[in-house]
């Protein structure tokens, strides 16, 4: 309908253009044929001259066959702009027989009705274009379109622009109204009698927003999914909107009840037992303490260390009475795809949420909701994007000590960067790892196997659901590239590591640094001579 409206409305300027052309050849033309004035005439040869008439019959017979080429010209490029004027109303018509008014959405102001009748089917066929309802296949990770994630407060984003921020709060008016906007519409929804139930229905305010994602998909509109607190604890009100380039429509409105959702996080260890510790002090605080509607399985690949990390387990296990963890240990060399299929399939209860994690990971209680909210068996999987801290040596090097983990751990582009490269961590169904194929265990060592399982999610009809969260930290190691890994894996990992260290600004500090203690020694002098 675009499409021939566009050449209903380009076909006057079309007209327009070929009378103003056709205007302009007759004057030019009209120019070309007037005598020029005396000082533009040619030279002709003195009336006395024994050739005089004969040459001035040749000048003028000359001039004669130039005007003629030039009539004969004029004359070609106005058929062949009436010819194009004719193709291009052929084209039209070819559109208007192909196109039937099946989604007639013109405004017609006789028949109101109807108008506001065909304009509503063509936004709700806009929200079953888009990914809303289920997930489409996608042929590589590139083509996933990430989520923005929002509080109250801030966006948190990937597209950082040239503030390179990766958190900010929306001050753009813009971006400020929008979510605004959504949040007011949810809460109205929300509140919203339902004619069912019969108790004194809560009242939402803006204050019981706990976090949304969004993303917009070009050519069909933008996808809001907002959670809500719930009535209980552990209880949760999800909304979900869409925005067809046009009003907000409401797409759902479901009661999400996380009460039993239990999270198996498998982490995959070799050797590591002090990080182990560190790890499981965060588990404790975060898993044990504050969520508790969690399991831990700990793969652990050798005997190298494994008492001191079973120690650990079994002292956090008596002090916390935490008794949901699993140990297994395999006698073969560390290969991370195994670990967590291993740890996966041993898995013998109901179904399951799956957090795939690393021991230099921090989370927070705030992240294993996400995890649970934004996984669906047979229908979603959550790809978090994590935030990478820096080399905090580095980072504070100025300062009289370096702070504490938990005041580090802010998010900040002074103080680390969306791993957006990165797809080890994610949270799944085990259902949907068991019915994906798991992992290619073909894969040895570090890097690769998470790749190759979010194809294989891409690949399928479930939603990904990608976007940068809050509470997800990589905390800074040194990382050591081996040389067995093989020769695109040693590649993959030194291109982890220079990113880890630092900004490029702070990095820039450090290679010019000699330059710029010289440049201050400088201006030290100077100022002393003054």
């Amino acid at each position: 309908m675009m499409l021939r409206r566009g050449f209903i409305l380009f076909l006057p300027r079309l007209v327009g253009l070929l009378v103003v052309a056709c205007c302009s050849m007759s004057i030019v033309y009209m120019l070309a044929c007037t005598p020029k004035g005396d000082n533009q005439q040619l030279a002709l040869p003195r009336v006395h001259s024994p050739t005089a008439k004969e040459a001035y019959e040749a000048i003028l017979q000359e001039r004669e066959e130039q005007h003629r080429n030039y009539i004969i010209s004029l004359k070609k490029q106005i058929t062949q702009l009436k010819a194009e004027l004719q193709g291009r109303t052929e084209q039209l018509k070819s559109m208007q027989n192909q196109y039937p008014d099946s989604l007639d959405i013109r405004l017609d102001h006789s028949k109101p009705e109807k108008a506001q009748a065909n304009l509503l089917a063509f936004l709700r066929s806009q929200v079953d274009k888009a990914e809303v309802h289920s997930g489409v296949k996608l042929s590589t990770e590139y083509a996933a379109v990430p989520f923005e994630s929002f509080t109250l407060q801030k966006v948190y984003q990937l597209e950082t622009g040239l503030t390179r921020h990766p958190e900010e709060k929306p001050v753009r008016k813009d971006k400020r109204d929008e979510l605004i906007e959504v949040i007011e519409l949810a809460v109205g929804s929300l509140n919203k009698p339902d004619g069912v139930s019969k108790a004194k229905p809560h009242l939402y305010t803006a204050s019981d927003f706990v976090e949304g994602i969004y993303r917009t998909e070009k050519n069909k509109g933008t996808l809001y999914e907002l959670t809500f607190k719930g009535d209980a604890k552990h209880q949760f009100k999800k909304i979900v909107l869409f925005r067809p380039f046009g009003p907000v429509m409401k797409v759902k409105n479901e009661n999400v009840n996380m009460a039993d959702t239990l999270i198996n996080v498998i982490v995959p260890l070799a050797k590591r037992a002090s990080k182990f510790r560190q790890f499981m002090q965060n588990f404790r605080e975060m898993g044990i303490q504050q969520d508790g509607r969690i399991h831990l399985t700990v793969v652990y690949f050798g005997k190298e260390q494994m008492n001191e990390v079973k120690s650990i387990l079994e002292n956090t296990s008596k002090s916390a009475n935490f008794k949901n963890f699993t140990f297994i240990q395999l006698n073969e060399e560390f290969s991370r795809g195994k670990g967590l299929d291993v740890g996966a399939r041993f898995w013998k209860g109901n179904n399951v949420v799956l957090f795939f994690c690393d021991v230099d990971i921090y989370f927070t209680a705030e992240f294993l909701n996400s995890c649970r909210l934004n996984t669906q068996p047979g229908k979603k999987v959550f790809y978090p994007v994590l935030f990478s801290q820096y080399n905090p040596s580095i980072i504070y090097g100025d300062h009289d000590s370096i702070p504490s983990l938990e005041q580090q751990l802010i998010i900040k582009k002074e103080t680390g960067f969306w791993r957006d490269f990165g797809f080890g961590m994610t949270c799944q169904y085990r259902s949907d790892f068991i019915n994906i194929g798991g992992f290619d265990l073909d894969i040895k060592g570090w890097g690769g196997e998470d790749v190759h399982l979010y194809r294989k999610y891409l690949h399928s009809n479930l939603m990904v659901i990608r976007t940068p969260v809050r509470g997800l930290f990589h905390l800074w190691h040194e990382k050591q590239c081996l040389d067995e890994l093989t020769p695109e894996q040693y590649k993959m990992c030194m291109q982890s590591k220079a990113m880890n260290e630092a900004s490029h600004g702070q990095l820039g500090m450090l290679i010019f640094k000699q330059e710029i203690e010289t440049h201050l020694h400088r201006q030290k002098l100077s100022s002393k001579k003054t």
